[in-house]
């Protein structure tokens, strides 16, 4: 039976450490709580906030509609009207406002606006994958924005329809 060769710690291989690469992570810019952030309707009509810090009243005509607040309302609504970033209703370009407010969680796999009308040009299975990431608020958002593309002939592609309809759960089109 041949015998197991075993090393001594002078014949054992050495191997050379690589020093350790420090990550940093970038540092934000200060944000005044009075600058104005540009917010977008996100949600498919007419969306209202009060703020609860001074009462004045926002209001967005349409999606996509654009209405300026400031960074102290937008964390007011944080703390009392939390449901206008979980759905994403309020749509922030700014990374660094999402960042400051702590709802980057919340936007993680959401559309942008710009982004919206796109969704409908990829393929079906894209189409599918896309939307099962998305936060369920954008969800109704997309079905909206997509039944007005329909409505305007700008979708007509059975199979993108179909994708739609299984993912949103949703009747896009009367059968």
């Amino acid at each position: 039976m041949p015998r197991k060769k075993t090393e001594t710690a002078a014949e054992a291989t050495t191997v050379k450490a690589e020093p350790i690469k420090a990550e940093y992570k970038a540092k934000r810019r200060k944000l005044d709580p009075n600058t104005l952030v540009t917010v977008k309707n996100g949600f498919n009509g007419t969306l209202v906030y009060v703020s609860s810090r001074t009462g004045e009243r926002f209001m967005w005509d349409g999606f996509g509609a654009e209405n300026d607040m400031e960074l102290q309302d937008l964390r007011a609504a944080k703390n009392s009207a939390k449901a206008f970033f979980e759905n994403n209703w309020f749509m922030i370009d700014d990374q660094d406002v999402i960042e400051h407010l702590g709802v980057a969680r919340m936007y993680r796999n959401s559309l942008s606006l710009d982004s919206f009308d796109g969704l409908f040009e990829l393929p079906p299975d894209e189409i599918e994958k896309t939307i099962a990431a998305i936060p369920a608020g954008q969800k109704s958002s997309v079905a909206y924005r997509a039944k007005q593309l329909i409505d305007e002939g700008k979708i007509d592609s059975i199979k993108v329809i179909t994708a739609l309809e299984k993912c949103l759960g949703v009747e896009l089109i009367d059968r």
